[in-house]
């Protein structure tokens, strides 16, 4: 029971302790594992955990900061056997297996309440270009469309710094829209809405 009590007590105050985790005092960065959900694409519109989630940035203010982005992300999708036109007269009957990947990448702004403490919650944008690769692979083949197009991401988030020292936690929910557009085979993509969760380090 004492070393239970001993225990609360010792993470209360680590909680309580102000944070001294970013790089430098005006400094922040972000590396996080995300879990990305396409949002009616029609092309990969399964979820899937294979992106990663790169940023830092310097505080102009006490609580504005500005600084650069880059993030990619692979989804992806079965489509059992049809028949679908290929080249200039010809047709394939047969299944798929589709990928979109997509690369943003920018600029990052985010507003930070409560710096300093142990808790740090955030409101956040994301601004830049997106490139993105639609991809079916059938049989021992594959064709591919490469696209690019303009970003937007809007973001809630929150370090958290359990420690008076070293790195914390990242946490976050993102929506995301890019203007890509293109055509591969049957297929159309006219937008790229997505919405996802990241976890990682803070530092």
């Amino acid at each position: 029971m004492a070393a239970k009590i001993l225990a609360v007590t010792a993470l209360t105050l680590a909680f309580a302790m102000p944070a001294k985790a970013q790089l430098t005092d005006n400094c922040y960065a972000n590396i996080d594992w995300q879990y990305n959900f396409p949002l009616g694409n029609h092309f990969a519109d399964n979820g899937s955990g294979w992106g990663m989630n790169f940023e830092g940035g310097y505080f102009l203010t006490p609580n504005y900061a500005l600084g650069l982005f880059l993030s990619y992300h692979s989804n992806h999708e079965y489509f059992g056997r049809q028949t679908l036109p290929y080249g200039e007269s010809g047709s394939l009957n047969t299944d798929q297996q589709h990928t979109l990947f997509q690369l943003p990448f920018g600029l990052a702004s985010r507003y930070t309440f409560n710096r300093g403490g142990a808790f740090q919650p955030y409101l956040g944008v994301k601004l830049g270009a997106e490139y993105a690769q639609m991809k079916s692979t059938f049989n021992v083949f594959e064709t591919s469309k490469d696209t690019w197009g303009f970003y937007v991401s809007p973001e809630v988030g929150m370090n958290i710094y359990p420690w008076a020292y070293g790195p914390g936690l990242h946490v976050a929910a993102y929506y995301s829209y890019g203007t890509n557009k293109g055509d591969l085979m049957t297929y159309s993509v006219d937008g790229l809405d997505n919405f996802g969760l990241r976890v990682g380090m803070a530092f």
